[in-house]
């Protein structure tokens, strides 16, 4: 079941409709997200692999 708080999920919700897009780290209780809008493939493959590689942060 999705733990994050509400409001993380109503402000992703949000930058979805606005166009951006948020990747947040898997691991429980780390805070870590990237969003973006208007990126290349390239770079949002790049900015996932940051945002979800819990060692890299």
């Amino acid at each position: 079941m999705d733990q994050s708080p509400l409001s993380e999920r109503v402000s992703d919700a949000v930058a979805l409709l606005t166009g951006k897009r948020t990747i947040r780290c898997h691991q429980p209780d780390c805070r870590v997200s990237i969003r973006y809008r208007h990126v290349t493939p390239d770079e949002a493959k790049r900015l996932t692999e940051i945002a979800t590689d819990h060692t890299r942060h």
